[in-house]
């Protein structure tokens, strides 16, 4: 299923505060050097709670299903 979305991280905007790693049910985000970064992107379901919780908006989702859904 992950094979067409894209998770797109700002490094510069990441503050590190772990939010997106603990929401994500599939567990594709971890840490490293105080910074989120993707692990298994394949895994990725799209179901868009990293982008949507993330406080300094440095997560965007990108996905055919989203697309969709904002036309």
């Amino acid at each position: 299923m992950g094979k067409d979305i894209k998770v797109l991280i700002n490094e510069d905007w990441c503050k590190g505060c772990e939010i997106c790693v603990d929401v994500c049910p599939k567990h594709i985000l971890k840490m490293r050097d105080f910074v989120a970064v993707i692990e298994d992107e394949e895994d990725c379901t799209g179901c868009m709670l990293c982008e949507q919780l993330c406080p300094d908006f440095a997560i965007e989702i990108k996905s055919p299903e989203k697309k969709k859904i904002s036309a």
